[in-house]
């Protein structure tokens, strides 16, 4: 495999193991030698090596040689902290050196590097910062290439806003509680129900809370609604999901 290959299918291996994506394989140089420890790192990280890991994104950041190196090597270090305060110091190092490099090359990195400060304040229980971090990284989606790491970061960043009650026909900010669709969808996973969690899971748990992403949502109820072969219990709570969003 090549450095560049390298670099590419680690990173993404270790986004989705972490559950954690990045945004910085997509513009990597593969020959810059901070990425090339950020890669190796990135190698050690899905090979379950932490401390190896850790101790090659650190000579990452102490071999950086402008605000772009720094940036790539204070997102990986980040992930490697042993509290929620060091990891906001490494994230938000990270966006600050982002800021300055100001360019293309750092454009698609904004939704996953505010995603990130948005679960740290979100640890530090810090929840109106998180809810900015978590709106700034919804805003910055756009700039993210069409795949399927954009898809994961959305779901990221729903589930983030989610968390702190920041989406219109949210939750009321504990992830479990007034959401009526939230209520029918832990139903239909207990019957594992995969033809209507298949047709409403993925337009709720993608939600950013726009009217278009809502609509979406709502319109799925409906279809499923339209069926009319749920059991009785939960063709009432189709019924109310669907008229408490129409109130």
């Amino acid at each position: 495999m090549s450095s560049e290959e390298t670099v590419r299918e680690t990173g993404r291996q270790t986004g989705q193991e972490t559950g954690e994506g990045t945004g910085v394989e997509t513009t990597m140089d593969p020959g810059n030698a901070v990425v090339q420890l950020c890669a190796r790192g990135m190698a050690a990280e899905a090979g379950g090596r932490t401390e190896e890991a850790r101790g090659l994104f650190l000579t990452a950041w102490e071999a950086a040689t402008d605000d772009y190196e720094a940036c790539v090597a204070a997102h990986y270090l980040a992930r490697h902290q042993r509290t929620p305060r060091e990891t906001l110091h490494w994230n938000r190092e990270c966006l600050t050196r982002a800021d300055r490099v100001g360019d293309e090359r750092v454009r698609p990195f904004y939704a996953s590097l505010h995603g990130a400060m948005g679960r740290a304040h979100l640890d530090l229980g810090d929840v109106e910062e998180a809810r900015t971090h978590f709106a700034s990284a919804a805003r910055h989606l756009s700039d993210v290439p069409t795949g399927q790491y954009r898809d994961w970061v959305r779901l990221s960043v729903a589930r983030g806003l989610r968390a702190v009650g920041g989406r219109d026909g949210g939750d009321g900010g504990d992830g479990t509680g007034a959401d009526p669709v939230h209520a029918l969808l832990v139903r239909l996973c207990a019957r594992a129900d995969l033809d209507a969690l298949s047709l409403l899971l993925p337009v709720w748990a993608g939600s950013l809370g726009t009217a278009e992403d809502e609509e979406a949502v709502t319109t799925a109820l409906r279809m499923l609604h339209a069926e009319r072969r749920l059991p009785d219990a939960e063709q009432a709570a189709l019924s109310e999901a669907i008229g408490a969003r129409s109130a």
